[in-house]
C-alpha cells in the first residue's frame, strides 16, 4: 500500500519541494505516510504570493466571496468529516469521539466566521459643523497562522476563519506531528470554488526554520500563534523587528475551586472529563484541583476512583475513554515529572505507561507548596495536582498564584460566591459548575503569560483588522 504524502501549498498549486520526514502514529508507533518539509525559501515564495493576492485583488474588499468562501470550506470539511477524524485519531492518538467533536468544531467556526463577514462596518462622527472623520474597517494585511499538534484542525480553523473574514490573505504553518491532517483540510480549501488562487498558503515544516521564517518575513503583517509561554514569547522577540501585531493563545495551568457545599457526584464528572480530555493536552484542561479542607478526602477519594476507572487506549476503540500521548518524548517527559511528583509531594494515583505506544495512566497528586515548579509550571498531560484551602480568600489567591490566566473554574451551589470568585480569578475564561465548554461564539484567550488578544467571537476578528481615519469637510471637495 502506497502510504500518502503531505506537500506544502502555494498559489493554488500542490508543491513537492523539500525532503521527506516521516508521521508516526503515537498509539502504535507505525509510520502513518511522509510530508516535505518546507524551509524559509517556501516561506518567502508563499508570503510573496499572499502579499500580491492582497495587493492586487479585490480579495480584501469583497465580504459576500469571502463568506461562500467561508461556507464552502465548512461544507466541505462536512462531506469529509469521518475522513478528518480518522486522520486526527491516527496522526494525534486522541478519541474519535474527540476527534469528530474537534472537526465539528471547526465547521462551526467557519460557518460562524461566514456569518460575520458580511457584518464588518466602521463608524463616522462630525467632529464640528461640516468635519466629517470616517472611521473604516479593514484586513490588516497577510497573516502568518502557526498550528500546534493538539488540535491541528479546531485550532487552526478558529485563526483562519476569522482572518479570511476580515479580508486577510495567509501564510499557515501546521506542527510537524499531524501533517497529513493538515494537508486534509487544505484540500478541502483547494475545493472551495470561490477561493482564489493564493489567498491561502500553507507550508510543512520538520525543525523551527519555517516558523521562525514567517515571524521573520516583513512580507507578513499579523502572526497568530498558539503553542507554550516559552515559544510565544520567543515569536513576540522574533515579530519585533518588522513591528508585526501578534495574537498569542499561550499555557494554561486551570485551577478547578471546589467548595464545601459544591455538587461532588457532578464536580467528579466535570473535572474528570476536564482534566483529562486529550490526554490532558490541552492549554484549558483542568490542572489543579483547590479543595476547601472540610471535603478534601472525600473530594480526594472519588476523583481517585474516577481517575483510576478510565480505560486508556487507541482512540480507534470505542471502549477507550483516553487516548495516547502525542508522541514518546512526552511520555519519557512526563514519567520524569510523576517521579518528581513522588518526591516534592504525595502520590494519590501513580500513573503508569501501558501498552505499546504513548499510552500514559492518569496521576493525581498532594501539593501545598506554591513554589514548587509541578505547582507553577504548565505539564500537559494527564496529570492534575490537588490542593487546600480553608476559606474563600485563600482559594482565590491559589487560584491566581501561577504566572498563567486561561481558564479557570468555580464548583459551589451559592450562586453569590460563584460570581464573586469568578470576578476575583484573574482567568480569560471562569466556569461555573463545569469545565471545558467553548463555542465559536465566545471569546477564549489569556491574562499574563497565557497570551494577548483573544480568538472565538466577534473579538476573533480584531486581531486581523485595522482601523483607518479618513477626515473630510466640507469647502474642500
Amino acid at each position: 500500500m502506497t502510504l500518502p504524502t503531505a506537500s506544502h501549498y502555494i498559489g493554488g498549486a500542490w508543491v513537492t519541494d523539500g525532503p521527506l520526514a516521516d508521521s508516526v502514529n503515537p498509539a502504535d508507533d507505525t509510520v502513518l505516510g511522509q510530508f516535505h518539509a518546507g524551509s524559509a525559501a517556501l516561506v518567502d515564495q508563499a508570503a510573496t504570493e499572499a502579499r500580491r493576492v492582497f495587493t492586487a485583488t479585490d480579495w480584501a474588499h469583497a465580504p459576500r466571496v469571502r463568506a461562500q468562501v467561508l461556507f464552502e470550506f465548512a461544507d466541505a470539511m462536512a462531506a469529509a468529516r469521518d475522513d478528518i477524524a480518522d486522520l486526527i485519531v491516527a496522526e494525534n492518538g486522541k478519541l474519535r469521539s474527540e476527534a469528530i467533536g474537534e472537526t465539528m468544531g471547526a465547521i462551526s467556526e467557519a460557518r460562524y466566521y461566514a456569518g460575520l463577514a458580511r457584518t464588518i462596518r466602521g463608524t463616522m462622527q462630525e467632529i464640528t459643523p461640516g468635519q466629517m472623520s470616517l472611521f473604516h474597517r479593514e484586513a490588516a494585511g497577510v497573516a502568518g497562522i502557526i498550528v500546534p499538534w493538539n488540535a491541528p484542525v479546531t485550532l487552526l480553523v478558529r485563526s483562519l476563519a476569522p482572518a479570511l473574514a476580515a479580508g486577510c490573505t495567509c501564510v499557515l504553518k501546521p506542527a510537524r506531528q499531524t501533517p497529513l491532517v493538515h494537508a486534509r483540510i487544505m484540500a478541502c480549501l483547494a475545493a472551495c470554488p470561490s477561493l482564489p488562487a493564493g489567498v491561502v498558503n500553507s507550508v510543512n515544516e520538520a525543525d523551527i526554520a519555517v516558523g521562525q521564517a514567517i515571524v521573520a518575513t516583513p512580507l507578513i503583517d499579523v502572526i497568530s500563534f498558539t503553542g507554550s509561554s516559552a515559544t510565544g514569547k520567543a515569536v513576540m522577540a522574533g515579530a519585533a523587528p518588522t513591528l508585526k501585531r501578534v495574537g498569542l493563545e499561550l499555557g494554561g495551568k486551570a485551577p478547578a475551586l471546589i467548595f464545601s457545599d459544591a455538587d461532588l457526584d457532578a464536580a467528579v464528572r466535570e473535572l474528570t472529563h476536564g482534566a483529562l480530555t486529550m490526554a490532558g493536552q490541552i492549554c484549558v484542561a483542568a490542572a489543579r484541583f483547590i479543595v476547601h479542607d472540610s471535603i478534601a478526602q472525600d473530594f480526594t477519594d472519588r476523583i481517585k476512583a474516577a481517575f483510576a476507572a478510565v480505560r486508556v487506549g487507541p482512540g480507534r476503540d470505542p471502549a477507550s475513554q483516553m487516548g495516547s500521548l502525542i508522541d514518546r518524548d512526552n511520555l519519557i517527559r512526563l514519567e520524569h515529572i510523576i517521579a518528581r511528583a513522588g518526591d516534592e509531594g504525595e502520590l494519590v494515583l501513580k500513573g503508569q505507561p501501558t501498552g505499546k505506544g504513548a499510552f500514559l495512566t492518569p496521576t493525581l497528586f498532594r501539593i501545598n507548596d506554591l513554589t514548587s515548579s509541578l505547582v507553577q509550571d504548565e505539564l500537559f498531560g494527564p496529570i492534575v495536582s490537588i490542593e487546600t484551602f480553608s476559606d474563600e480568600a485563600e482559594a482565590v489567591t491559589r487560584a491566581n498564584a501561577t504566572a498563567y490566566g486561561l481558564a479557570a473554574s468555580v464548583f459551589t451551589t451559592d450562586h453569590a460566591r460563584a460570581l464573586r470568585v469568578s470576578r476575583a480569578v484573574r482567568a480569560g475564561t471562569i466556569w461555573i459548575n463545569s469545565h471545558m465548554r467553548l463555542s465559536a461564539e465566545a471569546e477564549t484567550g489569556g491574562f499574563g503569560q497565557s497570551g494577548l488578544g483573544r480568538l472565538h467571537g466577534p473579538e476573533g476578528l480584531y486581531d486581523f483588522l485595522e482601523t483607518k481615519h479618513i477626515y473630510t469637510e466640507q469647502g474642500l471637495i
